[in-house]
């Protein structure tokens, strides 16, 4: 069971395992707390820094004797205390009032599209960025304010101590905040638009199609003596899985792992989760660190999940409430330009291996006709009566059969003949049904 590879390779999909700060990182992307709150301690660490090279260049003109010189310094900081104080009691009704405007800009496009685009305002680097500045620039001014001496002119033969790069600082941070307010109500307003969204969630599926290694396939026999391990954890999505720390526990007890789940199967306490070949099961911790299970999907290790949010969109731009067949066919679209990168794809198991070249674990994905069908099953039902979503559908999947290898062709060729057959089963005149199932890329141009 140690799965060396030949010299055709022919033992499946096999790479290098991803490092175990992968999967972290995801974790922290789909967070909102980390960047402000590390914003927050970088705030409070460069005052404090910055307040002693105050005090060093302050006690530094003390010596020198450069009394004339440290009187300007003193009036340019008192004049930026002004700046400093509005800054304080103003930033926080500020990221009050922008974010809370935000909030329903995500609401409105949550409602109109799906209610999964919220991930991407979550995931927004800008957003999580403009947040961080705002809180940082608001808890620096803060601690600025305490570094002041003295009355509105404080004597320079006494004072020990003024807010001059501080000041400074404070002034870059305002000019910062207002440009990134600019760049965030742009980003905001661009998720109330279908196209950006729609070409966001292709750009991430195809991501993370990218970063699953394509080659042979070659799947392992489960053999006998197989055991399994059970899930110990909490219900949920499986959304990542560690696979470094995987591949190590299997080196460590000489064993061959297959992943039960797939990335964004709902698995339940008890269910197993592994199946073990060729020597001992790792232990429950070790298994529970290296799955991430949470309450919504993640595209970082599942591509099909892009395929999902662009298929509810459609569904919802079709259904009677809406009846907004254009943005379906913007989903069609994404969905005809993911497949066409997904078709020439072996899409079979990932063989993950170790250091020494040994298959360790074994990891199913989606293969094409999974993909297919969840790309056009719900979607064909529910648009036989638009005519401009079924062209778009017929001259998509014309597309996708101009590129696809034989073995590929029969998905393909099945839900056009199923598409067909449900236009002429919802259009009663034969004008209609023509005119309904005639390809075009543009829906009707």
């Amino acid at each position: 069971m140690s799965g060396k590879s030949g010299p055709g390779g022919a033992s499946g999909r096999v790479h290098r395992s991803p490092h175990v700060a992968a999967a972290l990182r995801e974790r922290l992307r789909d967070t909102f707390w980390f960047a402000p709150t590390a914003g927050l301690v970088c705030a409070v660490a460069l005052w404090w820094v910055l307040s002693d090279l105050d005090t060093r260049i302050v006690a530094h003109l003390k010596n020198e004797g450069a009394y004339a010189e440290l009187g300007d310094l003193l009036a340019f900081a008192m004049d930026a205390r002004t700046i400093v104080t509005t800054v304080s009691a103003a930033m926080m009704t500020f990221i009050g009032v922008v974010f809370s405007i935000s909030l329903v800009a995500v609401q409105m496009a949550s409602g109109q599209l799906t209610p999964r685009v919220v991930r991407i305002f979550v995931r927004s680097r800008i957003s999580k960025l403009t947040l961080t500045v705002f809180l940082a620039t608001f808890a620096f001014s803060l601690l600025v304010l305490t570094s002041y001496e003295g009355g509105a002119e404080p004597d320079p033969r006494r004072v020990t101590s003024a807010p001059l790069v501080q000041s400074l600082l404070t002034l870059g941070l305002v000019g910062l905040s207002l440009l990134l307010f600019v760049a965030y109500v742009s980003s905001t307003l661009r998720l109330m638009q279908v196209g950006p969204v729609l070409d966001h969630i292709t750009r991430e599926s195809l991501r993370a199609l990218a970063r699953q290694p394509h080659g042979p396939a070659d799947r392992l026999p489960p053999g006998p003596g197989a055991v399994h391990v059970p899930h110990r954890g909490r219900a949920g999505v499986l959304r990542d899985v560690a696979v470094a720390r995987l591949v190590r526990a299997a080196r460590r007890q000489g064993a061959v792992l297959r992943l039960v789940p797939r990335a964004g199967d709902f698995v339940v306490p008890g269910t197993p989760v592994l199946t073990v070949h060729g020597g001992a099961a790792p232990s429950s911790r070790t298994v529970g660190r290296a799955l991430s299970v949470g309450v919504e999907r993640s595209p970082h290790q599942d591509p099909a999940f892009g395929l999902r949010q662009l298929s509810d969109i459609a569904l919802r731009a079709l259904s009677p409430s809406l009846n907004d067949p254009t943005t379906a066919v913007q989903c069609v679209d994404r969905i005809v330009q993911f497949l066409s990168a997904a078709v020439v794809l072996p899409l079979t198991a990932l063989h993950h291996r170790d250091r020494r070249g040994d298959v360790r674990l074994v990891q199913e994905v989606p293969g094409w006709t999974d993909l297919v069908d969840l790309a056009f099953e719900e979607i064909r039902s529910c648009a036989a009566a638009s005519p401009q979503v079924t062209r778009r559908l017929l001259a998509g999947l014309d597309d996708l059969l101009s590129l696809a290898p034989e073995e590929r062709r029969k998905p393909l060729l099945r839900h056009r003949a199923l598409l067909v057959e449900a236009v002429e089963r919802t259009v009663p005149e034969a004008a209609g049904r023509a005119f309904a199932l005639r390809p075009d890329r543009q829906g009707i141009a």
